[in-house]
């Protein structure tokens, strides 16, 4: 999603739903019950018919009814029914016109009704409507991503649709109406470095951009087009670090990014229309690897950081104003294989 943020239980109490992993090894992804303040529950059992390779992106539909999950082998998208308390149902069959290369990330429109896969290999990106199942992929956008695509992300609206990519200019929008519009200016401001991570704040009135080279996040106010980039934060990741997945909480109060060096997740408080504050300490239990990716419980009570190395998923309670609590139990079954890439719960 992008992690795609679920923002439908903000305020209503402590979250219960599922939380699906994509990782390296068989099965390639795996499903927990998940509850705030107590952490990962029982697994699920494994999909049938499971993902042919490493699953790097997951994500739940809005409604929890499906679950899709891009991986590295053909047909590089792959979706299944879901029900929580139960699980995987019957894999759904491939679209008639498959990605044409690893697929990296998904993202669901927020009604549902369409279904982007980023992927490596031109046109970098294809979006499928969906109802029940793949329908006839859109025709490509008329100006593609300049190159290799790592993620994407609809806005709250459904309005336009972001691509992070490397190749100048690393990070491209478009208007989304049931297909591609033309893509928008480039930001005056470009990232620095490949853009790995994308997300839009929960209003959808900034846009930020994980990338490779320092400051390794970079914001933009958003306003049917790209504003004058937000100043780096005071203070920001070490020189060696590369940053990858990145995600706004759901009230907005802050902001989190996946890096390649330790610390390996990093936060900062956020005010849109201000920028970065002040830079949440670290977890005194640091993830065990590289991040790449990071996001929150759809309450905003936990923040979560998937990474290269055992126990491959790390979560902590989270306070807005105050960060990192205690980590969580790592879950009883892990994810298996290395690295856990990505992650999705289920909508409030």
């Amino acid at each position: 999603m992008g992690i795609q943020q679920m923002f439908l239980g903000v305020g209503v109490g402590l979250y219960s739903g599922d939380l699906a992993i994509g990782h390296g090894s068989s099965p390639q992804l795996s499903v927990y019950t998940w509850t705030s303040g107590t952490g990962f529950g029982t697994k699920y059992a494994d999909p049938s018919v499971e993902p042919i390779s490493a699953c790097v992106g997951v994500g739940f539909n809005p409604d929890a009814t499906v679950l899709a999950a891009a991986h590295y082998g053909s047909p590089y998208i792959t979706a299944y029914p879901w029900t929580s308390g139960t699980g995987f149902g019957t894999k759904y069959s491939n679209p008639s016109t498959l990605p044409t290369g690893t697929g990296q990330k998904i993202s669901w429109s927020p009604d549902g009704t369409d279904l982007a896969v980023i992927h490596h290999t031109s046109p970098q990106i294809s979006v499928y409507p969906w109802s029940s199942g793949f329908g006839t992929k859109y025709a490509n956008p008329s100006t593609l991503p300049a190159s290799t695509s790592y993620d994407g992300e609809f806005s709250p609206d459904g309005a336009d649709l972001a691509v992070a990519h490397s190749g100048s200019p690393k990070i491209s929008v478009y208007p989304w109406s049931s297909g591609f519009g033309t893509k928008y200016a480039n930001p005056s401001t470009l990232p620095a470095g490949d853009g790995r991570g994308v997300a839009w704040s929960p209003d959808g009135t900034d846009l930020a951009v994980g990338h490779t080279s320092t400051p390794f996040i970079t914001v933009y106010p958003w306003s049917s087009g790209f504003g004058t980039k937000y100043s780096n934060p005071s203070t920001m990741l070490g020189i060696w670090a590369q940053g990858r997945g990145v995600a706004f909480s759901p009230d907005g109060a802050d902001i989190a990014i996946a890096d390649s060096n330790t610390p390996y997740v990093a936060a900062w408080a956020w005010t849109s229309g201000t920028g970065f504050g002040t830079k949440y300490s670290n977890p005194s239990t640091l993830p065990a690897g590289t991040g790449y990716n990071v996001g929150w419980s759809p309450d905003g009570a936990d923040i979560i950081v998937t990474h290269s190395t055992s126990p491959y998923v790390s979560a902590y309670p989270w306070t807005s104003g105050t960060g990192f609590g205690t980590k969580y139990s790592n879950p009883s079954t892990l994810p298996a294989g290395n690295p856990g890439y990505d992650f999705s719960f289920t909508p409030a």
